[in-house]
């Protein structure tokens, strides 16, 4: 009986952790799905993108992307929506 019901944890257990690693799964896609439609919009409205551009977009956050998606409408530069480029070594 005790055996019955620690085998039934374990299946939930391994249950729910297979659900949230397909809900993470799906979050990183999503990411990096907005982050390449991002960078069409960006590359079709200012050219070619330069290192520190394309960096920026790959460690974004949600938050981030949706914020930079919106400015392109109307920002006149990359440095208008991203702030300033780093600084050369």
């Amino acid at each position: 009986m005790l055996s019955q019901r620690i085998e039934k944890w374990a299946k939930e257990f391994q249950a729910e952790g297979e659900r949230k690693g397909r809900l993470e799964g799906r979050q990183e896609g999503r990411l990096e799905g907005e982050a390449r439609v991002l960078e069409r919009l960006l590359t079709r409205r200012f050219g070619d993108l330069p290192a520190w551009v394309r960096e920026r977009l790959g460690s974004a956050t949600e938050a981030q992307l949706e914020t930079w998606t919106e400015a392109v409408l109307d920002a006149p530069s990359l440095s208008a929506i991203f702030g300033e480029p780093p600084a050369p070594h």
